[in-house]
């Protein structure tokens, strides 16, 4: 070996007291950084010191022993839990496939430390044997319409296990349900055969309606023109009534008014002649009475009272006959008839006195009958 390679190691050797200052130094600053513990707000930590469980350390700095001691945190939020897809038999042998969302919180972090190892996987396995029990337990048409029974049962089964480890199980959301491809096929056929029966039913429906619609249309339109009918013929045969009233009485009182006229004729040759002496074929009351009966429909010696007063009263006719024959006014046109024909009755009889005692006059000069208009 040659000088120039010694003169180096020469330079470089350093004294014992210097190494081992520095070792104490580096074990002095590794003990100070294992002794320290700083604990997040949102955290607990189980503290062991030589394997042994000590305590739980809260949120905060810590001094611990250092080297041998082990600190194992536990989050104290609520934390989500991904419970992966389960495929299950349905009560009535359909299959399924589900998946769910298991939330969950620990409460005590000395349980969960002590009672169970990663009670996260502990609890994801449990959710996934209690979801698989549960469809297992229920017919197909109930796991696709009633989550909110399915949530409540897993949650059910988890509380009591979980309780044990310091877990609390807060919410469990099933978040969907599949039939396998085959069932979705025939309930999709189901599905559709019952909308097909439904459609069905409310055209059935409809067509009744509407049937019934028409026979109570055509019920009330033959109501109406039975209606019409009937008072068309009421009215048709009123109107025959009253033309055959109308008819028989013209004919009544043609007769009589021939009767009458005979009656006047011959009083007026009577009071013609040259003789002085007359002999009449009836009275003159009854003569005028009949003509007054002719002229107003009633007999004016039959209408006579006590106090010699009388009226004339029209035929008897219901109130709609009376309307149309407009016989409500029959007193005013009887009036007015009375005023064009009364007949002077005592007149006539001093003229026929005086006949009889030969004072009358010349038959070309006098009158029998004084019509006052």
């Amino acid at each position: 070996m040659s000088l120039s390679a010694i003169a180096p190691l020469q330079v470089l050797d350093v004294s014992p007291l210097v190494v081992v200052g520095g070792l104490l130094l580096l074990i002095a600053i590794a003990a100070v950084y294992s002794a320290i513990e700083i604990v997040e707000a949102y955290e607990k930590e189980a503290l062991t010191v030589f394997g042994e469980y000590r305590e739980l350390l809260e949120p905060g700095i810590h001094i611990i022993p250092p080297f041998v001691s082990r600190t194992y945190p536990f989050d104290m939020r609520t934390q989500t839990i991904d419970v992966p897809q389960q495929e299950a038999i349905t009560r009535d042998n359909s299959p399924v496939t589900a998946d769910a969302v298991v939330y969950i919180k620990v409460m005590d972090a000395k349980k969960a430390f002590l009672q169970v190892e990663e009670y996260k996987r502990a609890v994801s396995n449990l959710a996934q044997t209690t979801l698989r029990a549960v469809l297992g337990d229920m017919e197909l048409d109930d796991t696709l319409s009633r989550r909110e029974m399915i949530n409540a049962r897993i949650r059910e089964e988890l509380d009591e296990p979980t309780d044990e480890w310091g877990i609390r199980v807060e919410s469990v959301e099933v978040r969907e349900v599949n039939p396998a491809a085959g069932v979705k096929q025939a309930m999709e056929q189901q599905t559709s055969a019952e909308r097909r029966r439904r459609a069905m039913i409310l055209e059935a429906q409809g067509e009744r309606r509407s049937a019934i619609e028409q026979a109570q249309g055509a019920k009330q339109s033959d109501i109406v023109r039975a209606q019409g009918s009937k008072q068309s013929q009421i009215l048709e045969a009123q109107g025959d009534a009253i033309s055959t009233v109308l008819r028989a009485k013209s004919a009544e009182s043609m007769g009589e008014r021939a009767i009458i006229d005979k009656g006047m004729e011959t009083l007026e040759n009577i009071g013609q002649g040259d003789s002085s002496t007359f002999i009449l074929p009836q009275e003159m009351s009854s003569l005028l009475g009949r003509y007054g009966k002719h002229l107003t429909g009633s007999d004016v010696t039959d209408m006579a009272q006590a106090d010699g007063e009388g009226e004339l009263n029209s035929l008897e006719f219901d109130a709609e006959t009376r309307e149309l024959l407009g016989l409500d006014n029959i007193a005013e046109i009887i009036g007015q008839i009375d005023e064009e024909a009364q007949v002077d009755v005592d007149a006539m009889e001093e003229e026929a006195q005086a006949i009889k005692e030969g004072e009358g006059l010349r038959a070309d000069d006098s009158e029998v009958i004084d019509e006052r208009e």
